[in-house]
C-alpha cells in the first residue's frame, strides 16, 4: 500500500523509530492486510483484549492499531504464543485511502479495520483510442 520505495522507507524508518526511548512491546500480534474492489482490510489477531482497550488512529499516512493490556499478576507461563501486555502494529498507508471513512469491528479475537480506497483509486482505466 506505500506509493513508492522512498516513501516506504521513509515510512519503514519512522515505524522503528516509533516511541523514542519508551519501552517497546514485548509481543507484536499477527496481521493479515487483504483488498478488494473498494476497500483495504486489515486484520490483526487481537484474542484477549476488549474493545475498550484497543485505539485506532492514523497519523501522517500510518495506521496505528494499539492493545493496552495491564495484568497486576501475570501467570508464570511454560509456554507462551499470544501476548496479554500490550502490543502496537503499524502499516504504511498510501494516499488512496479515504481516512475520513475507515471503520473497525472487534469480533471472536479478531479486529477488522476497513480502509475504503478513495474515489482516485477507485478510478477505472481508460482505454484511448489512437485516431
Amino acid at each position: 500500500m506505500c506509493r513508492d520505495k522512498a516513501h516506504y522507507h521513509h515510512a519503514f524508518h519512522k515505524m522503528q523509530n516509533f516511541g523514542g526511548g519508551f519501552r517497546r512491546p514485548k509481543y507484536n500480534v499477527p496481521l493479515n492486510i487483504s483488498e478488494n474492489e473498494t476497500e483495504y482490510v486489515v486484520q490483526v489477531y487481537a484474542t484477549g483484549f476488549g474493545k475498550e482497550n484497543i485505539s485506532i488512529a492514523v497519523k501522517e499516512d500510518v495506521l496505528h492499531i494499539t492493545g493496552l493490556q495491564e495484568i497486576e499478576n501475570p501467570p508464570k507461563f511454560i509456554q507462551q504464543e499470544f501476548p496479554l501486555k500490550t502490543f502496537e502494529r503499524l502499516v504504511a498507508l498510501n494516499r488512496k485511502v479515504d481516512a475520513e471513512n475507515i471503520t473497525a469491528k472487534h469480533e471472536n479475537g479478531i479486529l477488522s479495520v476497513n480502509l475504503p480506497k478513495s474515489k482516485e483509486a477507485l478510478q477505472k482505466d481508460v482505454q484511448i483510442e489512437v485516431k
